[in-house]
Parts: structure tokens; sequence; C-alpha cells
């Protein structure tokens, strides 16, 4: 080996071990830059998304809605069905109990029209302790053909009754036709007691009451006749 060899020798090894740390720091330099600019458009991606609202539609909101009102109207039916039928059977019981309660008592309701001619029965309801027992309605006026008609008539327990009366009427003027376009509301209501063993009969007249100084509206009146006698059996008994 020359001179001029020696001398280049030690010269190239140091200038390759300098050229080789600056190129693998351009290397790790440049890997973490490229992967940052790669997942960059994957970062935007996300966020995207993550704004974008939830679309709903409308329809479907709408008919789901429609199918909850519809579950909630399907209850109050239901419950509706279920007060109905607890209140007949609490008037089925009370009946039962009076029918087996000592001697038994009775009771007959009936009602008597002596109202005439100028006034037309369109709809009649009787209510015993609050329970309708009677109910007829007739807009042609054919319950006024009815001078009587028996409205109730069976077991009934002891105690304090109330019986209420609920007339539609309207008039029947003949000569005076315009009181044929008068409809007006007549009620009434009493009170009677029942004995145990008691046979009552109440008659409720309807009548018509005289007086120049009552309106047409005002003639109209309803009067409670009761009268309660021991049962024939209570009766032999003693």
């Amino acid at each position: 080996m020359s001179m001029w060899q020696k001398w280049m020798m030690p010269g190239l090894v140091a200038g390759f071990c300098m050229i080789a740390p600056s190129a693998q720091a351009q290397d790790s330099a440049s890997g973490p830059a490229g992967d940052d600019q790669a997942s960059a458009p994957k970062a935007a991606d996300a966020t995207n998304v993550a704004a974008s609202p939830e679309t709903v539609d409308p329809e479907e909101k709408a008919a789901a809605f429609n199918r909850e009102l519809l579950s909630v109207e399907e209850q109050v039916n239901a419950l509706k069905e279920r007060v109905f039928r607890s209140k007949a059977t609490l008037q089925l019981l009370s009946e039962i109990v009076a029918q087996g309660s000592g001697a038994g008592s009775r009771a007959t309701i009936t009602h008597v029209n002596n109202l005439g001619r100028s006034y037309k029965i369109e709809s009649l309801s009787y209510y015993l302790d609050g329970q309708a027992r009677f109910s007829r309605s007739s807009v042609e006026g054919g319950l006024d053909d009815l001078d009587e008609v028996k409205v109730f008539d069976g077991p009934i327990s002891a105690g304090t009754h109330s019986l209420s009366i609920a007339m539609q009427l309207r008039g029947s003027g003949g000569l005076f036709s315009y009181v044929d376009d008068i409809g007006f509301n007549v009620q009434s209501n009493a009170t009677f007691d029942v004995k145990d063993g008691d046979d009552c009969t109440v008659r409720v007249e309807a009548e018509e009451r005289g007086g120049l100084t009552k309106s047409f509206t005002e003639r109209p009146n309803i009067n409670f006749d009761v009268r309660c006698t021991r049962s024939t059996e209570d009766a032999g008994e003693q």
C-alpha cells in the first residue's frame, strides 16, 4: 500500500461514519411525520361522524306516539268496564241481602199520568237510591197513553230510600199552536222509610196545577204518596 492510500483510508472511514448517523436521523424524523399525515384523514372522518346528528323519521315518531296513545285509551276503557261491573255486582248483592234480611221488605212504585192533553211526555226516568230503575223515551208522545205504569216491583232493604223522577215535556196547544215549540224538564225527588217486613206502595202522580198566576211551564207538579204496611206473613206471626 502506497503512502497516499494509507493517508486517504482513515479519512474515508471517518466520512462514512459521519454520513450514516445523519441518514438514520432523517429516516427516523420522516417516519413519525408520515404516520401523522396518514392518520390525519382518519381523525377528521371520526370528527365528522361524531358531529353529524342522528336523523329521526317524523312519520315513525308519530306512529310510535299513536301506538302509545291507543294503549292508554285501551287501559281507560278497561277501567271503565271494571267500574261498571263492580256497580252491577254491588246492586245485585244489595238485592240479595234485602231478600234474605229478616222477614224481607218489598216496594212497588207506580207512575200515574194526570197531566192532561196540554202536555206530551217525551221521556220518563226513575231513579231509586241513585240507580236507574225505569227509562223510556218517545218523541211522538206515546208515553201519554200510559195512564199508569209500574216502574219498580221487588225486594228492598230496610232503611231510608231516595226516589227521583225526571220528565221531559213538550206543549200540545191545540188551538194555541205556539206552545208546541215549548219544551222543558220537570224533576222531583222524595225520601221514604222502610222497616223490616214492610210492604210499601209508592204512587207518583204527575198532575197539572191550576191557577192563573202560574205559567205554562210551572203548572206540572209531582206528588208522592207512600204507604207501608206489615207483610201478611209477619202480621200472621204476631
